[in-house]
């Protein structure tokens, strides 16, 4: 079983995966070596797992592929079904569809009823 530190109170040399990144370092393949627990008062505490910095690899660099891999990715993230336009923003999942859109009322729909 892992070691159990409470909040703020981890040895040096350990890190979670957000401080591994911020050092430009990943796990590697490394087991969890210890878990970070901060309590909560109604809740169970929130878990942060924790990984020796020192057998932590580089980060792999952004290769050409992955980076037009990415660009893709947010570009279809910005562009509205409905109209098919690039809308310089992120469109809200629980939209659907960019806000004009959205905001515009639809021909097909009865507003009778």
């Amino acid at each position: 079983m892992a070691d159990v530190y409470r909040w703020r109170l981890a040895p040096d040399g350990l890190a979670t995966r957000r401080q591994l990144r911020a050092l430009g370092l990943r796990p590697g393949g490394q087991d969890v070596v210890a878990e970070l627990h901060r309590p909560r008062r109604r809740c169970a505490p929130l878990v942060a797992y924790l990984y020796r910095v020192d057998r932590a690899k580089p980060v792999r660099p952004m290769t050409p592929a992955r980076t037009a891999a990415l660009a893709a990715a947010m570009r279809a993230r910005r562009t509205c079904p409905n109209c098919r336009t690039e809308v310089g923003y992120c469109i809200p999942r629980s939209l659907g569809m960019c806000v004009p859109c959205h905001d515009t009322p639809s021909p097909w729909k009865d507003t009778t009823s």
